[in-house]
């Protein structure tokens, strides 16, 4: 279900690994709107080991200067608009191979995060939201940022849409249907991925982890999805999160106080589904991006353009940024997101302008990218390297193909202290 991730090494062809192939669905699943079966789980589903964790790098400390950033220029002969000072090429485009390795670039690449190394390089991790072959594929760069090799570190599952990655160097896959699970994947490609159960089945998006309490926090991409929080029954002997076992809750929101109240079925085994099962449970318009930093849990609702931001420390919710309210509403079809080292919210649009904006911490907006000629696709993935000025992140339905292209932006987003 993965290829090895190492420096120089060929990197597995999608569907070698005993999974279906990339092209076996490719054309049916382009033209046709039919429904993945709910009941659809990989043969090898429910190995039950926990994670090792990897030895990642270091992240140097740094400042923000995103604040600072200039106004957008005019759109370039790409069709990309960014402030000036800033450049950005083309890292991976679907149904090609990624050069300089053997690995086809994934189709509808979604959520993504960057992975330090100890060598000073990095992973670029990056979910395929297409059905029974997403999956998931990565990056490997060096410390220049030059990529040196690629592969397939999930195989064999559907709709992999955003996730999150974790303090031990795992990348938590979401499946974006109704039984969907989390699955935990290791970023060099060398430990088998697993399948999650505990954290629920229904139809993810993204999840984060609070460092300091090892709880994760999951949203649900549903009209009337719901915000979650995992607490694991126990640690490894590392003494992180074992994502096995544990309680699943759901947020119930009263004046912006949250209380959570346990799900009785979270892997979904009757007919209830998850979002269903607790009559408290507060609804939120269609959950999408979280990202844990310093104390706070930001999320984003498409279905009414809400940023909104959980104080673990008070137990409190409220909203930093509603579309409909705002006096300066240039954010629109909020999606996934990623925070700099300052609490700086960049957000990214599926739909809206093609956009990455950013909110930063004093609530005003800016824009960091826009492109021009892609208003069928959306931007997602949005994740900096170590260094905090190479930000990666893909057109979802970009190209020729309508497949999808992964960027790189280069700049000046953050200096070292």
């Amino acid at each position: 279900m993965g290829g090895r991730l190492l420096s120089g090494c060929p990197s597995p062809e999608v569907g070698t690994d005993g999974g279906p192939g990339a092209d076996a669905h490719v054309s049916d699943a382009l033209t046709t709107d039919a429904p993945i079966a709910d009941a659809y789980v990989p043969q090898d589903a429910f190995v039950a080991t926990s994670f090792q964790p990897n030895a990642l790098g270091t992240r140097p400390a740094l400042r923000s200067l995103i604040g600072d950033i200039g106004a957008l220029d005019a759109a370039n002969a790409d069709g990309f608009r960014l402030p000036p000072g800033f450049t950005a090429r083309v890292v991976a485009v679907s149904g090609e191979v990624v050069p300089g390795t053997s690995y086809e670039w994934h189709i509808f690449p979604d959520g993504g995060v960057c992975f330090p190394l100890p060598d000073g390089g990095w992973v670029y991790t990056s979910n395929s939201e297409f059905p029974l072959t997403g999956g998931v594929g990565a990056l490997r760069f060096n410390r220049d940022g030059v990529l040196v090799s690629a592969a397939r570190i999930l195989d064999g599952t559907s709709v992999n849409c955003a996730g999150g990655g974790t303090p031990w160097g795992s990348w938590l896959s979401c499946e974006e249907f109704a039984r969907g699970l989390v699955w935990e994947t290791d970023p060099l490609g060398i430990q088998a991925p697993q399948a999650r159960p505990a954290l629920g089945r229904f139809k993810h998006e993204a999840v984060s982890v609070d460092p300091s309490t090892n709880q994760l926090y999951l949203t649900e991409d549903e009209p009337m999805g719901c915000f979650y929080r995992f607490t694991p029954a126990t640690l490894t002997p590392a003494g992180h999160a074992d994502l096995r076992a544990g309680r699943l809750e759901v947020a119930s929101v009263s004046d912006g106080a949250v209380t959570w109240f346990a799900i009785p079925d979270p892997e979904f085994t009757g007919s209830v589904p998850v979002r269903e099962q607790v009559e408290a449970a507060t609804h939120f318009r269609g959950g999408e991006g979280v990202w844990f930093h310093q104390g706070v849990v930001y999320f984003s609702t498409k279905g009414d353009n809400n940023i909104r931001a959980f104080d673990v420390r008070t137990q409190r919710i409220s909203v930093i940024y509603d579309a409909a309210t705002s006096l300066d509403p240039i954010l629109r079809g909020v999606d996934n997101l990623t925070v700099s080292c300052c609490g700086d919210v960049l957000v990214a649009e599926d739909g809206g302008d093609m956009e990455i904006v950013v909110i930063l911490p004093d609530g005003s907006l800016r824009p960091l990218v826009q492109i021009e000629g892609q208003d069928a696709s959306e931007i997602a993935g949005p994740a900096f390297d170590p260094s905090g000025t190479r930000l990666y992140f893909s057109s979802q339905r970009a190209g020729t193909s309508n497949r999808g292209i992964t960027y790189v932006i280069e700049g000046p987003f953050h200096a070292p202290v």
